[in-house]
């Protein structure tokens, strides 16, 4: 999946910074929208660097910002993050993560190193 987003094809505008990789976990998603908070939940597909992608039970457009937790493997605690939603099909999002700390960079590069000597 690296390099396209799904249900597009690579042009010259378009290509990824950092490849993704497949994991699956669980994901919990909330979204502030007038005054209220939306909490939705779904499954992880691939992970890279900078970002996430999944499926949710819920319904977000392109541009929202979000706070996401998920677990990453070789980490006792879920890594949360501020992400803004870059794409939707269906019912499946790709998220850019925006400002991660330097721990959470960290362990997103140990967790794809992990997974790219897995594939």
């Amino acid at each position: 999946m690296s390099g396209t987003i799904p249900g597009r094809k690579k042009t010259a505008s378009y290509t990824r910074r950092y490849p993704r990789y497949g994991m699956d976990v669980r994901m919990n998603v909330e979204v502030f929208r007038a005054g209220n908070v939306s909490y939705f939940w779904g499954r992880s597909t691939e992970l890279g660097l900078d970002g996430i992608g999944g499926t949710l039970t819920g319904d977000l457009e392109p541009g929202e910002v979000v706070s996401m937790e998920f677990p990453l493997p070789l980490s006792p605690f879920p890594v949360k993050l501020r992400a803004i939603v870059r794409y939707r099909i269906g019912l499946h999002y790709g998220f850019e993560f925006l400002t991660p700390t330097p721990d959470q960079r960290a362990a997103l590069d140990r967790v794809c190193q992990m997974l790219a000597a897995g594939s």
